[in-house]
């Protein structure tokens, strides 16, 4: 997959991460991009602890497993962001 494919991932998986976990008013498009690409690393790492494939290409299921990462990653963020 290039790069530009990797960014349009990363940009909609972090968006939609972001509306999930409602940090979306807290950051903007370059940290929904990180968040995405970072998001599909996470969740490819996950979905391999059950047997299945990460992210896979440009398709539904790696947008998925790019959003539960991302998810699993913002969720990491609050835990340890209230525990201060």
């Amino acid at each position: 997959m290039n790069i530009l494919l990797w960014l349009i991932l990363g940009a909609v998986s972090g968006w939609i991460a972001s509306m999930i976990m409602k940090t979306d008013q807290q950051q903007g498009i370059f940290l929904d991009v990180v968040l995405g690409i970072v998001g599909a690393v996470i969740g490819g790492t996950l979905m391999s602890f059950f047997g299945q494939p990460g992210a896979t290409g440009f398709n539904f299921y790696s947008l998925f497993v790019s959003v539960l990462g991302a998810v699993a990653l913002l969720s990491l963020g609050k835990f340890f962001s209230r525990s201060h």
